[in-house]
């Protein structure tokens, strides 16, 4: 694997070199089976290294001079069994949390939309000012609970941010474990996405029915709140299951995690960032000027800005997708 690696070849790359398939490599890299003596030699002509040195159990620092063509680069950082164990355990731990903080940040409006509207309405008895404000101030206090849990939860997993942003190779063993591990995971990432799915195709249901029914702005402000509160139940299906996904597939340098996609993660999260600041600041230019009174149709930002933003995700990864 640490020459492969080297040598820039992908598991596909060398198995069609070897005349093998290439779940024959990914088991000879995961220790899972072990390369006969032919194919041995092959890899040793392949490589250009002895077969002596492929046979060894651990990875010669000083290489042959004879070698420097393959492996003469500077030596990735290498994932030890221990550190991948740990970063999978601390993962699992993370996942709930970093859940419930996208949670909190889904339903943070709900009050502000909520209390607005029945204050517009003359159903409770506060001002439009007084709704803003309580409203505002249940949306501040949710986003930075959410923003805490998100900042814990990144220091406990800040040892491991190389993992997401740079190429690395594991020890003996360490693909394999994960890889198994990852298997036996699958169903229920499956099941959980499965959920989440349901969940926010579902959420549109109180809208629509309202429509069809209704056509007070009180009833539609409650639509919507029923609409995030399941849009975020949904999300924490999502973030819990790919939390933990995403861990596995961080070692194993697949999905959104090969190495030519971890060069774009920065603009991705420039772009996340922007649109939802941008969003935000939107929203409260629209509902905070003194003059301007709360206007039942600003909900609307909302379910559109999240609709946007799906369209804005697929459309950068169709780019990268089409660039690699």
């Amino acid at each position: 694997m640490n020459l492969r690696k080297k040598a820039g070849w992908s598991q596909e790359e060398l198995a069609e070199q070897l005349n093998v398939t290439r779940q024959s490599v990914s088991k000879w890299e995961g220790a899972r089976a072990v390369p006969d003596m032919e194919k041995v030699v092959q890899m040793s002509r392949i490589f250009g290294v002895s077969t002596d040195y492929l046979l060894k159990d651990e990875i010669e620092e000083d290489n042959p001079e004879d070698n420097v063509q393959v492996i003469s680069e500077q030596p990735l950082r290498k994932v030890t069994m221990e550190e991948a164990s740990e970063y999978l355990e601390c993962s699992k731990k993370s996942a709930p949390k970093i859940a419930f903080a996208t949670f909190l940040c889904v339903i943070s409006p709900i009050t502000l939309l909520l209390l607005g509207g029945l204050s517009e309405t003359k159903i409770i008895k506060l001002t439009q000012n007084s709704a803003g404000g309580i409203g505002l101030c249940v949306l501040l206090l949710l986003v930075a609970s959410a923003t805490g849990i998100f900042i814990s939860c990144s220091a406990k997993e800040k040892c491991y941010d190389f993992l997401e942003k740079e190429p690395f190779e594991t020890e003996y063993g360490v693909t394999g474990m994960v890889k198994e591990k990852k298997n036996q995971y699958h169903p229920t990432y499956v099941r959980l996405n499965l959920i989440g799915t349901v969940f926010c195709i579902l959420a549109a249901v109180p809208l629509f029915a309202v429509m069809s029914i209704a056509d007070k702005d009180i009833f539609y402000i409650n639509a919507v709140c029923l609409l995030l509160l399941m849009v975020a139940c949904g999300c924490y299906a999502f973030v819990y299951g790919g939390t933990r996904n995403s861990a596995m597939e961080k070692l194993l340098e697949e999905g959104d995690y090969t190495r030519s996609r971890k060069a774009k993660k920065g603009l991705i999260s420039a772009v996340s960032v922007s649109y939802w600041l941008i969003v935000t600041a939107v929203f409260l230019a629209a509902i905070l000027p003194a003059k301007s009174s709360y206007k039942g149709s600003s909900w609307i930002i909302w379910p559109i800005a999240g609709v946007l933003y799906g369209a804005v995700a697929s459309i950068l990864n169709i780019s990268f997708k089409h660039n690699e």
